[in-house]
């Protein structure tokens, strides 16, 4: 039959590059749950940036595309063009072409207003959160990038 042998001792902890904390470094600050849920917000709020910068990526990508077109269409002669609309076509004047893409400008720049005051906002508490929790915890808790 076999034994099994159990040992329990305290791992060391790492630092945020993955290093080993020294003892004066190490922090016992138990975890209360006010520290959780601060905790948990800060991933939260980690989580909603990375959305709102990918969506703020798409929609800067949609903006040039607009500019590209508005200038094709300023090169324009005159002619009718085709405008897509999700999967339909449709014939429009220039002018009407045009009008589209200002709109169209318009909408997507109030959009990508409204998604960096929201990216400020989050940085502002994700700061403040890291004052928080930095201070009770030191160098035992890792909230940087990777």
């Amino acid at each position: 039959m076999a034994t099994s042998l159990l040992l329990d001792f305290k791992m060391p902890e790492a630092n945020s590059n993955g290093m080993i904390l020294a003892k004066d470094e190490e922090n016992d600050a138990e975890v209360r749950r006010e520290d959780q849920d601060k905790i948990n917000e800060f991933g939260q709020l980690n989580a909603r940036l990375h959305e709102v910068r990918g969506e703020t990526s798409k929609l800067k990508s949609l903006l040039e595309k607009l500019d590209d077109a508005s200038t094709e269409l300023m090169m324009g002669n005159g002619d009718a063009v085709m405008l897509r609309l999700g999967d339909a076509l449709f014939e429009a004047s220039e002018e009407e072409a045009t009008e589209f893409c200002e709109a169209e400008v318009e909408r997507y720049q109030a959009k990508l207003d409204a998604f960096d005051r929201e990216e400020t906002d989050i940085q502002e508490r994700m700061a403040a959160l890291k004052k928080i929790l930095y201070g009770r915890f030191g160098k035992s808790i890792n909230l940087e990038e990777k």
